[in-house]
């Protein structure tokens, strides 16, 4: 049996791509922004994911920001 292949770590999974029903966990307003911490996932909308970015960077195992959209969003409604 060859013991380092089940040492080896995964290739990492991309998350799937946020959705209008994907919500904020603060305040429930579409999220635009997935934090995936050692212990989890949470979503934010843009507001809090810029608000609480500082501390969430010293935490994260990554982050996942589509806030880029956001703008693109508003732009092609006009």
């Amino acid at each position: 049996m060859n013991t380092t292949s089940m040492l080896e770590r995964p290739e990492p999974v991309e998350a799937p791509a946020l959705t209008a029903a994907d919500r904020c966990d603060y305040c429930g307003a579409r999220a635009w922004v997935r934090v995936t911490l050692p212990t989890g996932q949470l979503l934010f909308c843009a507001h809090h994911a810029h608000q609480h970015m500082a501390a969430l960077r010293e935490k994260a195992v990554s982050i996942q920001d589509d806030t880029h959209l956001l703008v693109a969003d508003e732009n092609s409604t006009r």
